[in-house]
């Protein structure tokens, strides 16, 4: 084995950046010497340095962290960072858990919804309160509902997912809605669990009349008209704006003949 490497053996062998190898230099985590000719050659002191480092980097220590120990490494402080490395990798592996039974979730919302849907076929519900996150806008149907739903979600990244999620979608502009117009929104929305702690909305709880439609959006027209004349023909009062909940949307399919959208809206008997 060579008693000294260059910066450009040293960045391929470990991975790293020369700009990262002089940054530890830097910090003074590495002391490499200098040629005659001023290029740096490193030793195995530095070598193994570079092991501890790769490896403590990629568990998300801190330089600072990193520096100290190596500054100072007794069988007690290396005790304790590998005990500290172990609770880590715990935390990573709930995390990861967490991350696949969401995921798991998804694919579940999605088998059901493909399953479980039939499309133009009235329903009555009744619906619990529901927790809600929403931005309002005077929006219409096309991008910007999608962009006013990317906002909300960058808004509250933690709170809600997009892909695979069926709770996302708009409110209606009912006034419009009578005049024959679906395609403009008050606000759009994403419902979240019960448990959810940070919330800026309620919906009411209730009976709604649901009736889900396949397609392209403009279809949404035909199947407001058939549940409102079965609201009519029922003798319902309609109680606030009509809700679009968007099950199976872009996010999950390129084919627009694969979208499934359910309207929902809020009645009482006359």
């Amino acid at each position: 084995m060579k008693p000294y490497y260059k910066i450009g053996e040293i960045s391929k062998i470990y991975g790293i950046g020369k700009d990262s190898l002089m940054y530890y230099e830097e910090l003074g985590i590495l002391k490499p010497v200098r040629g005659e000719n001023g290029y740096r050659f490193y030793s195995l002191h530095d070598i193994w340095r570079l092991n501890l480092i790769k490896e403590l980097r990629a568990l998300d220590f801190s330089m600072k962290k990193i520096k100290d120990y190596l500054d100072d490494r007794t069988i007690a402080s290396t005790q304790s960072i590998l005990n500290t490395e172990v609770a880590l990798i715990d935390q990573k592996i709930e995390e990861l858990l967490a991350h696949k039974e969401n995921i798991k979730e998804r694919l579940k919302d999605i088998e059901e919804v493909v399953e479980g849907i039939e499309p133009y076929h009235i329903q009555v519900k009744e619906m619990p309160k529901r927790k809600a996150l929403i931005l309002n806008a005077n929006i219409t149907r096309d991008e910007e509902v999608d962009i006013l739903i990317q906002k909300l979600q960058k808004d509250y990244e933690d709170q809600f997912y997009i892909l695979g999620n069926h709770n996302i979608g708009a409110v209606f502009d009912y006034e419009k809605v009578q005049q024959g117009i679906c395609n403009v929104f008050k606000s759009v929305f994403c419902l979240l669990g019960e448990d959810a702690e940070i919330f800026n909305f309620k919906l009411e709880a209730g009976t709604y009349m649901s009736c889900h439609y396949t397609g392209a959006y403009k279809n949404n027209k035909n199947c407001m008209k058939q549940i409102l004349e079965y609201i009519r023909k029922k003798e319902y009062t309609i109680i606030g704006d009509p809700l679009e909940i968007y099950k199976i949307d872009i996010h999950e399919t390129g084919q627009e003949k694969e979208f499934v959208t359910e309207i929902q809206i809020r009645v009482e008997k006359v």
